[in-house]
């Protein structure tokens, strides 16, 4: 039997025993997880992901504008490589690709698959958290560092912690860096809460999945009928806030402790930020940054940000 993974185990339990009960939203991505969540980036209701695509297939040529050639490129979180696909084959003539990620398998997989379609590119991948700090490989004879953070990512972080990666990423990327952020709008609840509640049950399927993990990961002994998928749309935080709701009292085992859910009390698992482009733009200028561009589509449901350090 494989050993359990001890900083999984000790979220869980920590977070399971708070009055405000909690699992940081990275353990939901197991490999059922991420892919249920690549399920999630085609249904209809989920604007995010074909939003963002559409932007950058439109726009990449005025990133590579902005970041001039021979750039080396660091993606904070190995995702889609379709996005950095159709960024570096927009860049003149990148010179490193560097993606960060804690997922060593998933990591090294994405970086085999880029560096066989592009010999000439120096793909080294770094396993790290990019929310914390972490060092660059050495590279010779690249021009910009450009930092690519796409897919809303950054709506997961609250916004002081927004703040704090922005600030770490300006000190990372140079006083001659760029820095690439896809950014959700706000908009009204009945387009923001179908993105996160869909019909089909596949976003329902994923929150619940969490559940699955630690059933099979620490011992759990979570039935799944006993808890309930919940996305809402706070106006006042301007986040969805996503849980999962008891929908009964009830104990459940964990790494061999006990429990205790009542009927109703939710387990926070995400939460995603949305802004206003003046907003975020402040928040990116209190963090070290200057805006340099912002692209957005013609509904006005996404952004996709330049900003320079300043």
């Amino acid at each position: 039997m494989t050993p359990p993974d001890l900083a999984f185990r000790d979220a869980v339990l920590t977070g399971l025993k708070r009055p405000d009960k909690r699992i940081p939203c990275k353990y939901l991505y197991d490999a059922r997880g991420s892919m249920l969540f690549e399920r999630i980036c085609a249904l209809p209701e989920y604007y995010l992901t074909r939003t963002e695509m559409s932007l950058l297939t439109r726009h990449a040529p005025d990133i590579a504008a902005l970041a001039g050639p021979r750039c080396r490129v660091v993606e904070f979180g190995a995702g889609s490589s379709r996005k950095i696909r159709l960024l570096l084959a927009a860049l003149d003539h990148p010179a490193a690709y560097v993606p960060v990620d804690v997922s060593r398998d998933y990591l090294a997989a994405q970086a085999r698959r880029l560096a066989e379609d592009h010999p000439r590119l120096a793909v080294t991948p770094v396993v790290a958290d990019f929310l914390g700090n972490f060092a660059l490989p050495p590279s010779q004879g690249h021009g910009r560092t450009l930092g690519f953070f796409p897919g809303s990512t950054i709506g997961n972080l609250p916004p002081l912690d927004a703040r704090a990666f922005l600030a770490r990423s300006r000190r990372l990327l140079g006083d001659d860096g760029l820095m690439v952020v896809g950014v959700d709008l706000r908009k009204a609840a009945a387009v923001l809460e179908p993105a996160y509640d869909d019909a089909s049950g596949v976003t329902a399927a994923f929150s619940l999945n969490l559940l699955v993990r630690i059933n099979r990961e620490l011992g759990g002994g979570f039935n799944l009928d006993g808890f309930r998928h919940s996305a809402r749309w706070d106006a006042a935080r301007g986040c969805i806030l996503i849980h999962l709701v008891s929908r009964r009292d009830q104990t459940v085992t964990v790494a061999g402790e006990s429990l205790r859910f009542r009927e109703g009390e939710r387990i926070h698992i995400e939460e995603s930020y949305k802004y206003g482009i003046a907003e975020f733009q402040e928040l990116a200028r209190s963090a070290g940054y200057q805006p340099a561009a912002v692209w957005t589509d013609d509904r006005g449901l996404f952004s996709l940000h330049g900003l320079r350090p300043g």
